[in-house]
């Protein structure tokens, strides 16, 4: 009976004998993420669990990573296969509005320059030493769209899984924060105040209907390897254009997004154990992460002032800044900037159709760059 009971206590103490400093501070890593998400309302959806799982995984001797774990069933089923990533791809796709957009086609050149930071972070993460698969994982942060962010790193570069996806989805509700500064160095007093016509050009609801379809085939045809991504973005847009499929349209907005960002958020934390996380290379890539999105917010500025310019000062190149995926935060800020420096400014629609093309764009970004290493081999 002694020997039962001190058996008892031993395994009560296991945990206790087990806990290093490094769970100690990946529990502490995983309460700040809850406090981002709870507290500051920073994208709670998906920092939430991803803190919660953070701290889950770091619990010494619970096992839920190891075979048959609940988190690593999860992980397995959800997001090696992704399944979780490409299933949010169709919410994001029902919930997205192009309208702004197609009454104002010239302005998805501001999402391609939206992307250009991916591909100059890619390079700088190359010239520091990591491979190419890793270095494109990196680099996709700059979208400022975690489910392509999670897609990419779960497919070439598990490893930096949680740092990209913690990186990718921290930035994006810091936009409020990192964009304005750039913003302001990069445009004059009087480019600020540029006041931009409401554009008034109809679109047909065959329009609507047709350009996911479009959309879709020539995208495909010009980086075929990333077909999953614009295809089933595509898919959820047709079905909220098309009006004939309003059940599937709302299960895909909601239930299913809801349940698969629960998961996936949990995995992503999961993936945060304390050995696998606290390395220099995370902080490079967080760093990175963060180059990315700034370079990509230069560079739609300064294409935007590049079109004011052949424009006769037609176009506010505060929009060019809305050219990343994080929609529509981006544009709520380029709306709040204007307003700042001329209150007749109303930029928003503008910067709505901007920040539909940097969606489009960050996923043929993407779509370009897993072609590319499909090419080499690399796949």
């Amino acid at each position: 009976m002694e020997s039962a009971i001190l058996a008892g206590l031993n395994g009560l103490i296991l945990g206790f004998s087990n806990f290093g400093w490094g769970q100690a501070v990946m529990i502490l890593i995983g309460s700040l993420l809850l406090y981002l998400g709870i507290g500051k309302g920073f994208e709670p959806l998906l920092l939430l669990p991803i803190g919660f799982g953070a701290i889950l995984v770091n619990i010494p001797l619970a096992g839920l990573m190891d075979q048959g774990g609940v988190l690593r069933f999860f992980y397995d089923t959800g997001v090696l296969t992704e399944i979780f990533p490409i299933l949010i791809f169709i919410g994001i796709g029902a919930m997205t509005d192009f309208q702004p957009l197609l009454e104002n086609p010239k302005i998805i050149l501001l999402g391609a320059a939206g992307q250009f930071g991916i591909f100059l972070t890619l390079l700088l993460a190359l010239a520091l030493g990591f491979d190419k698969l890793e270095a494109v994982a990196i680099g996709i942060i700059g979208a400022c769209d975690g489910p392509t962010s999670i897609y990419v790193s779960s497919k070439y570069a598990p490893h930096l899984l949680g740092a990209v996806s913690v990186a990718a989805y921290s930035y994006m509700s810091l936009v409020p924060i990192i964009q304005p500064p750039i913003m302001r160095l990069l445009t004059t007093e009087g480019e600020k105040k540029i006041v931009m016509g409401i554009v008034k050009q109809p679109v047909s609801k065959t329009t609507k209907i047709l350009f996911p379809v479009v959309v879709t085939v020539a995208a495909s045809l010009v980086a075929p390897f990333g077909t999953p991504l614009i295809g089933m973005v595509m898919l959820g847009n047709l079905m909220k254009e098309c009006g004939v499929v309003e059940r599937l349209k709302q299960a895909s907005e909601n239930e299913i997004t809801n349940i698969v960002t629960l998961l996936l958020g949990l995995s992503i934390g999961a993936t945060m154990e304390a050995e696998k996380f606290l390395r220099v290379e995370t902080i490079i890539v967080l760093v990175l992460g963060l180059i990315a999105i700034g370079l990509d917010t230069a560079v739609g500025v300064l294409l935007g002032k590049l079109m004011c310019f052949l424009t006769g000062g037609k176009i506010n190149p505060l929009i060019g800044a809305a050219g990343i995926s994080a929609f529509p935060m981006s544009a709520r800020v380029v709306q709040v900037e204007g307003q700042k420096y001329n209150k007749k400014s109303y930029l928003l629609m503008h910067a709505m159709s901007a920040n539909a093309g940097g969606q489009i764009g960050s996923i043929i970004a993407a779509a370009v760059m897993l072609s590319v290493l499909k090419g080499m081999g690399m796949g």
